[in-house]
């Protein structure tokens, strides 16, 4: 007897989704309210908002606001209509390609309206079942999910471990004189749970061996690393040695879309193959719009980027100060490391949010280890040294909770 699809959906909610009942609302699909800043309302009080990816503070900035309510008096958000192959291309689509080519030093550009939806598409496009891809194991899951389409082999290597990518690199080699493909690795500028740099001089250090594609996802790299924001491979001095860059508008760039950038033949490829472009209505010209305008303020007012890492650094060193273990972290991202289970992650996060209003994201199981959480924060220029002081002194008190076993007895009336 067949069954019912659904019966399987409605007994297994996934490890996340079995939460639901007790977290959504308020630890899931929580509301934010108020102008996008360092300070928001949640659940009708004013917290320190510490989840946000505005890195420079673009995000309210008002020749931001300006641009964009322009842009959208003039166009609406309907213009263009259909997919840019077929009626949705304009000149404006072009000079932001163009521009953003030139920004991170590559021939040519493509938009995306997605970044994950945009890198999906792209390894699909870029290899074929006698390709072979390695890829690290804790890239972003837009790349998983690209490299679950392929219909060839994949190598997964351990994180950011280059002895580990050179094994996989070599079975690679190996198996695509085989199938007489070629190899793509793909990896991070920056990894976004724990902050990270992606080993981007090794991996391209070991093309002098070997011969492979590198594809890089830099979306928490664009316009945090690298001179002027230029990125994590200007940041590593290797620009020239990534074939494939990705950067997103949606992190420093405030916005929506994202770009892929590399030789013109290789983009020329992307905007004739990409199934995700091909068949989706085009990027809206308000929103190109918005981010010419945001790229040139990257361009021209290094100052945004300068408090960003002020701000960061003041952060990082103060938690540091104060015991918190910050893991291996080389950039913006914050991850703060602590001890404990879903219900006193629970319990400890409602306790930040309501008495001592700071907001700021958790992670645990089955994004990281049992029995690990991670209070992870994303300073931006838009926040202040008031605001670090007050979250500092906040985990302090928090820490103290949670080793005193506090919060496993308030988490265990929460499940």
């Amino acid at each position: 007897m067949t069954k019912d699809l659904f019966e399987r959906i409605i007994e297994d909610k996934g490890p996340l989704g079995k939460w639901a009942k007790q977290a959504e609302g308020y630890f899931v699909f929580p509301k934010l309210e108020g102008n996008i800043s360092n300070r928001m309302i949640f659940n009708g009080k004013k917290v320190i908002t510490w989840s946000i990816n505005d890195y420079l503070g673009l995000a309210n900035h008002p020749e931001v606001i300006k641009a964009d309510a322009d842009a959208a008096a003039e166009y609406g958000l309907a213009y263009p209509m259909g997919a840019r192959m077929m009626s949705g291309h304009t000149n404006y689509h072009e000079q932001l390609e163009k521009e953003c080519a030139e920004f991170i030093d590559k021939e040519a550009a493509y938009l995306v309206n997605f970044g994950y939806q945009g890198m999906v598409s792209a390894i699909d496009a870029l290899v074929t079942k006698n390709d072979v891809i390695v890829y690290d194991m804790d890239t972003h899951a837009c790349i998983i999910d690209g490299v679950r389409l392929h219909a060839g082999k994949r190598f997964v290597y351990k994180h950011n471990d280059i002895e580990s990518f050179e094994k996989n690199l070599q079975r690679a080699t190996k198996l695509a004189e085989q199938t007489g493909g070629g190899i793509l690795v793909v990896s991070e500028g920056v990894f976004g749970m724990r902050g990270e740099q992606g080993r981007l001089k090794e991996i391209v250090a070991l093309k002098e061996k070997y011969n492979f594609r590198l594809l890089v996802d830099d979306a928490h790299g664009f316009g945090t690393l690298g001179d002027n924001g230029r990125g994590t491979g200007f940041e590593q001095g290797v620009q020239d040695g990534i074939d494939v860059y990705f950067a997103t508008f949606a992190k420093s760039m405030a916005g929506i879309g994202a770009f892929f950038a590399g030789d013109k033949d290789v983009i020329q490829y992307l905007q004739y193959n990409m199934r995700s472009q091909m068949f989706a209505k085009s990027l809206p010209l308000a929103m190109v719009k918005g981010a010419l305008k945001r790229l040139d303020m990257i361009r021209t007012m290094p100052e945004l980027k300068d408090k960003l890492w002020r701000i960061t650094n003041a952060l990082q060193s103060g938690l540091k100060n104060a015991g918190f273990d910050l893991g291996t972290t080389q950039t913006c991202i914050t991850p703060v490391f602590l001890k404990g289970e879903i219900p006193e992650a629970m319990a400890m996060v409602y306790d930040l949010r309501e008495n001592h209003g700071i907001f700021c994201s958790i992670v645990v199981y089955p994004v990281i280890p049992k029995g690990l959480i991670i209070l992870r924060l994303i300073p931006t220029a838009s926040h202040t040294q008031e605001d670090i002081d007050e979250t500092i002194t906040a985990f302090s008190e928090i820490r103290s909770k949670l080793e005193k076993g506090i919060y496993k007895r308030i988490g265990a009336t929460m499940v």
